[in-house]
């Protein structure tokens, strides 16, 4: 059995078979259409989603299979008090598969814990979103013909935005990458993601100016500022429109580079850049269902394995992550343990955050 936890689980050898699978799909969709006939996908949703839930939801019924779950934790026993894993072990037994969203970070680890079959983590809370980088990577690569030798300009929440951390370490085991991080001082980079590009020796510049950026970049990757990740309202006004790409800020970019976002936009793109023909956020929402529609099959079927099926461990600690929004903390019963990067630092085997 194999999880999808973090983008990272898979090898680059393994992210090719999914492009080049998704690409088939893409060209070959008759010749899928009964791929998964009789599997079942179970899609458990703690948290509002739309394009995730429903390309989940579609890549499946499209090879041949069929879907089960919940789109809201209200209408789960998550609303009397039943814990993630206790959930995960119970619907095991119903699919073949479970694809989860979950606002509280390292539930998708917890789940496999426990779990009988392949979990795939659609979002937990700030940490992961390994699959829209499954999306991003094959936008990329669809757009630009290659992965490497690019620079990348992530723009607004870069904090929160789970979707950059995962970006971002997809893309450092590609040559020739470079970095620019576009925010606000309130939502920089986390330190243990800029920890991981120090260790990999990547070049990135941190910087508060779209305008001066953008006409160095291959691919420009906006995000909203997620008003559900801050601890206040207040916290959230303050930075909230702290960047729009318009057409004026366009016409300083090259002729080839491409705009990305995993949506939904807000504010930060302004209607009528969607017209141009560098604007890739759409085409991006169908790639996210077709390499969706490639993980299933990946998940679901041993010829495409390589890697191990292995999860995460760390050592039993009586630290606490400090983490307000990590499964630790949010659920009774789990162990608390850490791992040591290799900087000597703890961190918490489930959130990532540095234990103190």
């Amino acid at each position: 059995m194999r999880h999808l936890l973090d983008v990272c689980d898979l090898s680059v050898e393994e992210l090719y078979k999914l492009i080049y699978t998704a690409e088939d799909i893409a060209a070959h969709g008759d010749k899928y259409a009964h791929a998964l006939s009789g599997k079942k996908l179970a899609t458990l949703f703690f948290e509002p989603s739309t394009r995730t839930r429903l390309s989940f939801e579609a890549a499946m019924l499209e090879l041949g299979g069929s879907v089960l779950g919940f789109s809201e934790a209200s209408s789960s026993s998550a609303a009397k008090g039943e814990c993630v894993s206790d959930t995960v072990r119970v619907v095991s037994n119903y699919a073949d598969i479970i694809a989860m969203r979950h606002p509280i970070e390292g539930a998708a680890l917890a789940a496999a814990e426990k779990s009988g079959v392949p979990i795939i983590n659609a979002g937990d809370g700030g940490h992961c979103h390994p699959t829209q980088t499954l999306a991003d990577l094959l936008t990329i690569h669809r757009e630009l013909g290659r992965l490497d030798n690019l620079k990348i300009g992530l723009c607004g929440d870069l904090l929160y935005g789970r979707t950059v951390h995962s970006l971002i370490n997809a893309m450092l085991r590609y040559k020739g990458i470079s970095y620019v991080l576009i925010s606000p001082e309130e939502l920089k980079l986390p330190a243990y993601t800029k920890r991981a590009l120090t260790e990999a020796g990547a070049d990135y510049i941190e910087t508060t100016s779209l305008e001066d950026s953008v006409a160095s970049l291959d691919v420009l990757y906006m995000t909203r500022v997620q008003r559900e990740r801050f601890p206040s309202v207040e916290a959230y006004k303050r930075v909230k429109d702290c960047y729009v790409l318009t057409c004026d800020i366009m016409q300083r970019a090259k002729a080839t580079m491409r705009v990305l976002h995993p949506l939904p936009r807000v504010n930060e793109i302004a209607k009528d850049v969607d017209d141009d023909p560098r604007a890739a956020y759409f085409r991006q929402t169908l790639n996210g269902k077709l390499m969706r529609m490639a993980l299933l099959l990946t998940l679901t079927s041993d010829e495409y394995l390589s890697a191990p099926a292995t999860l995460p461990t760390g050592e039993r600690t009586d630290k606490v992550c400090h983490n307000s929004k990590c499964i630790t903390n949010n659920e009774n019963g789990f162990v608390r343990k850490s791992t040591v990067s290799a900087d000597g630092v703890e961190k918490c085997l489930y959130c990532e955050h540095a234990l103190q």
